[in-house]
């Protein structure tokens, strides 16, 4: 094992994560493919045993030592620590949560440590938003869902509240859209209406939910456009979603902000609606 591999070995999830990111062009095949499956299934990583991840993820055992001292441990045991310890932060009780931002402050303080501590992690996830975008993809979205007929709108648990605010906004531009939801368990049937004149706008984030996933999936197989938020370029939403924006949420004593995906969100109604706009004003224009 290098020096470097030593000075790099990642102590966290996220920074595994980000780890496999930065190099996941360079990859071999068969190590890429595990370490998709790594990003996608971490339950599995963490709990299972060699045997049985190597079968779920159609490779050789040995893939898998192979992977982890690719990215610098020293084995796969190692490596499946990392996997086990994102476990226990993510089980941790909202009390626990609470209790380790309150560690060490009186309740005064603690107030104010709260908030400064989701606002340092809302500006640290814009920033990475404005140096990473790709503005060519958002352009694209854009027009993509400017020129659908219906944009059904899909995000369940942490991603809802972003997928209410679209529809939301979009109504306010008077954008035709669907939230599929349904307290009578009636999603199958409203996005069953959808068409390849449609399309459809996904927002899901790791541990991914997989009705989303599959409802998403099941769109982009009758040739309904997907455009999809979320965080992995390991992400299942990227492997048939026609344009995708990765985001990267920073977080405070183990809770995420959604500050970049909503203004990500914010970005796109607005924009569908002036390009529905200026398209009416073409259309006007040409008439006369």
């Amino acid at each position: 094992m290098s020096e470097t591999a030593v000075a790099e070995l990642p102590r966290d999830f996220d920074g595994l994560r980000t780890l496999i990111l930065a190099q996941r062009e360079s990859l071999p095949k068969r190590i890429a493919q595990i370490a998709a499956y790594a990003l996608d299934n971490p339950d599995e990583i963490a709990f299972g045993t060699a045997a049985s991840i190597a079968v779920s993820a159609g490779v050789q055992p040995s893939t898998l030592i192979r992977f982890a001292q690719h990215l610098g441990f020293d084995g796969f045991t190692s490596l499946q620590g990392v996997f086990r310890e994102r476990l226990r932060e993510r089980n941790s009780s909202y009390e626990e949560r609470l209790n380790t931002l309150r560690a060490g402050e009186d309740a005064a303080a603690g107030n104010h440590r709260i908030l400064d501590g989701f606002l340092t992690a809302s500006r640290k996830s814009l920033d990475v938003m404005s140096r990473s975008l790709d503005h060519g993809a958002l352009d694209h979205a854009i027009a993509t869902l400017a020129e659908a007929e219906t944009i059904y709108i899909l995000a369940r648990r942490r991603s809802f509240p972003v997928a209410s605010y679209l529809a939301y906004a979009l109504g306010k531009l008077e954008v035709r859209n669907q939230l599929v939801e349904s307290a009578a368990g009636l999603s199958p049937e409203i996005i069953s209406f959808a068409t390849p004149g449609d399309a459809a706008l996904v927002v899901s984030f790791s541990p991914y939910t997989p009705a989303t996933i599959e409802d998403a999936r099941g769109l982009a197989e009758r040739g309904v456009p997907v455009v999809a938020i979320t965080d992995s370029a390991f992400s299942p939403l990227a492997s048939f979603a026609q344009t995708w924006f990765e985001v990267a949420e920073a977080d405070f004593g183990g809770f995420r902000t959604l500050s970049s995906t909503m203004a990500l969100a914010m970005a796109l109604a607005v924009g569908i609606g002036d390009a529905r706009r200026a398209g009416r004003g073409r259309r006007r224009r040409s008439r006369e």
